[in-house]
């Protein structure tokens, strides 16, 4: 029996019972519920001008508060949270908020266009650095943060006509003045949640269409099972776009954002197990503690409204070419677990992609969590890289991404493991360029050799991104970049090969 969509919005709880399932938030807030602040700039989560602030109760019974994509998001996955927009921040005596505020003061708004965008983003800046409540907190877990932490948190907001220094000056701005007279009631609003929360799956029907979210992964294995057609949807950051760009009709969808097991992180015998509804930035964050050279691939995996929806399950299980997690995941020696029914079984990453869009699955199954070995015992010598090269620095789709790694016995190199993405038709190991490496001493004349041989694992296509000729060269030089990095005696340090440091540190000269 179809039960309506219940969430959190402008002070009270709304029940949704007659939208199509594919209706996005964003169509819900302008045409439905007239918040028009938020906008429409692309539709498919690269803007950031439909931004909004989703509310969700966490483990501790507090609310944890995160800014994502309205344009597609769909309404149903709001089902149990609460939705916070541009409107919200307004304070009861009409004054504005300090976030709005310190936009105003420094000048961070123009034609006003991304505006409302932005100040969203710059409120879950806020909240997380604990200042939305003031004098109430005594001033514990309050922090401000730095221009870079701050322009990450933006990454997903693009201006086009008043640059975003005036902008990053308003996001530090925010948090010298006064803090709201009537901040969110953070209890009271996990007490909302709390009354919203289904101790069994979501069902929600309409025009023929079902949508289901279930609250275990044995009710997600029967769901699939049953109707092995049925649509996973997880962060929605892929998904979203064959609806709002490709117009595609979904058939029935099963929603695993609800299933707390698969959002879990654990550390057991060895390994990081990482649960398949783990949002990117959670997984990275992880991961980052293990490999803290996984850091600025995480900063640049996509915005951080997508790292916060999408998960490192999805991304994994899409299977894309140019999927940024793989060739890292794969270089790391990480396994993927299945289940389908029952059973459960895993596998070696690489070992799951067949061909482009082919995996190594029946339709029932899917993908209940990645395994990465931890950096212990004899890893600890590990050597390890991530390279993205693309268009842009930030939120961009990657024309190249490489992935390095082997063990250090001495100068000799040990179980080398090399991934790409973006030179074949899935991620894949460069099998020939390994051989080169494997127990050979790590030397320039090695790195060249192991150059050489990815013309033998590689034959890439050209597209809008990159010819061919240039992503082989580019595979070859972030090989050379590794060696240079990792080389047994007088490695450079990172700064010494970026070029964005060494054109900031050629502006002070």
């Amino acid at each position: 029996m179809s039960q309506p969509i219940r969430f959190y919005h402008r002070h009270a709880i709304r029940e949704i019972s007659d939208a199509p399932v594919t209706r996005t938030v964003l169509q819900y807030l302008r045409e439905d519920a007239r918040c028009t602040g938020t906008k429409e700039g692309c539709a498919e989560g690269d803007c950031g001008a439909c931004t909004v602030v989703i509310g969700e109760r966490d483990e501790l019974g507090g609310v944890s508060f995160k800014a994502v994509n309205a344009c597609i998001q769909f309404l149903p996955t709001l089902d149990g949270r609460a939705l916070f927009t541009v409107e919200d921040l307004r304070q009861p005596d009409g004054s504005l908020h300090p976030v709005q505020q310190a936009l105003v003061e420094c000048h961070g708004s123009q034609c006003g266009f991304c505006t409302p965008g932005f100040v969203m983003s710059m409120w879950a800046l806020y909240k997380k650095h604990g200042h939305e409540y003031g004098e109430q907190c005594g001033g514990a877990n309050r922090t401000v943060p730095t221009r870079d932490e701050v322009s990450n948190a933006l990454t997903g907001n693009l201006c086009r006509c008043t640059g975003y220094r005036p902008i990053v000056d308003a996001a530090q701005r925010m948090f010298q003045l006064p803090a709201p007279a009537a901040p969110v009631d953070t209890a009271a609003l996990s007490r909302a949640l709390l009354s919203l929360e289904r101790d069994a799956t979501f069902a929600y029907d309409h025009a023929g269409q079902h949508f289901a979210a279930p609250r275990t992964v044995d009710a997600l294995a029967r769901i699939k099972q049953d109707r092995p057609a049925t649509r996973i949807l997880a962060g929605s950051t892929d998904i979203g776009l064959w609806v709002t760009k490709q117009m595609r009709e979904l058939g029935d969808v099963v929603y695993v954002g609800q299933i707390a097991e698969l959002r879990n992180i654990e550390t057991a015998d060895g390994w990081l197990r990482i649960g398949a509804g783990v949002t990117v930035e959670a997984a990275y964050a992880a991961l980052a503690k293990h490999y803290p050279e996984l850091t600025e691939m995480w900063q640049r995996f996509a915005s951080l409204p997508i790292r916060n929806a999408g998960t490192l399950g999805g991304n994994v299980a899409n299977g894309s070419p140019i999927g940024d997690s793989m060739p890292g995941l794969i270089a790391l020696g990480a396994r993927v677990v299945v289940r389908g029914g029952d059973t459960e079984r895993e596998l070696p990453l690489e070992d799951l992609y067949l061909a482009y869009q082919k995996k190594d699955m029946a339709e029932h199954e899917f993908v209940a969590a990645l395994k990465v070995p931890t950096r212990a015992g004899a890893r600890k010598d590990l050597r390890f890289r991530t390279y993205k090269i693309s268009k842009r620095f930030d939120s961009d789709i990657s024309a190249v991404c490489a992935a390095f790694s082997f063990v250090a016995d001495g100068d000799v190199i040990r179980e080398p493991r090399i991934a790409f993405g973006g030179m074949a038709a899935t991620p894949k190991r460069a099998t020939h360029a390994e051989s080169v490496l494997k127990d050979a001493d790590w030397h320039e004349a090695t790195a060249q050799a192991a150059m050489l041989a990815l013309a033998k694992d590689y034959a890439p296509l050209s597209d809008m991104r990159a010819t061919d000729a240039y992503r082989l060269e580019a595979a070859k030089n972030t090989m050379y970049r590794f060696w240079l990095e990792t080389r047994p005696h007088d490695p450079l340090p990172k700064a010494a090969l970026d070029v964005r440091a060494v054109e900031a540190a050629a502006a002070f000269e």
